[in-house]
């Protein structure tokens, strides 16, 4: 029999109201981005953001990757669970959402522990040695492009080093055959590859809109 919770609005609230609190950089950011509008969405939800510096911290990584930044906020939780002596490399391709990012990276004191390099993700995996290199890594970026930015990074993982990987719900829509769209279908695709991949063990973590969990396994 399946386990599990449906949320309505007060046990999300609820949720949310009961982690550690996020400080006024984080909330600051927030509430800048949500006055971009509809863009605003691509912003991870707080609670992805507790998630991922706990797992982050957790696993005592030092070095990281991070596909698709946007302004930063999922950057700041990676990079302050890395520690003062980590290092995050963020791939972006947009100047403008990024600027904020620079500028709260530049609050939190992290812009020595963050490299932020603009262009296709793909090209700048690709230009990094293929030999593990990180511990951990956050794709959050345009859907058709995870698959590729999925088979860059796992070589260049150490073993037992984690892939986060956000939207893998998609909205509830990932369950639902009318739905055709690209992204939609390409987020049927990597879940499916990654389902079948053996050389990871693999979740998907009903927080916020679906995040997969991977850890590399060892040859």
């Amino acid at each position: 029999m399946a386990k599990y919770v449906a949320l309505n609005e007060p046990l999300a609230e609820y949720l949310l109201s009961h982690r550690t609190p996020d400080d006024e950089i984080l909330i600051g950011l927030r509430e800048e981005t949500a006055r971009l509008g509809e863009r605003a969405v691509m912003q991870i939800a707080p609670d992805q953001g507790t998630f991922l510096n706990l797992l982050v911290s957790a696993i005592g990584a030092r070095r990281a990757v991070e596909v698709g930044t946007f302004t930063g906020y999922s950057a700041i939780c990676i990079a302050r669970g890395l520690g003062r002596n980590g290092r995050l490399l963020c791939c972006d391709v947009n100047e403008e959402w990024t600027a904020v990012a620079r500028r709260y990276w530049a609050k939190a004191d992290l812009l020595d522990r963050i490299e932020l390099r603009l262009g296709d993700a793909v090209d700048t995996l690709k230009s990094l040695p293929r030999a593990p290199v990180f511990d951990f890594a956050f794709i959050d970026a345009n859907k058709p492009g995870y698959l590729a930015y999925y088979e860059e990074i796992l070589p260049r993982l150490h073993a037992n080093g984690l892939i986060a990987v956000d939207n893998v719900l998609w909205s509830g829509e990932i369950v639902n055959a009318e739905m055709k769209d690209d992204n939609t279908r390409a987020l049927r695709a990597f879940n499916e590859h990654v389902a079948a991949d053996r050389r990871v063990q693999s979740v998907i973590v009903p927080i916020a809109d679906g995040l997969t969990l991977l850890r590399k396994l060892a040859d």
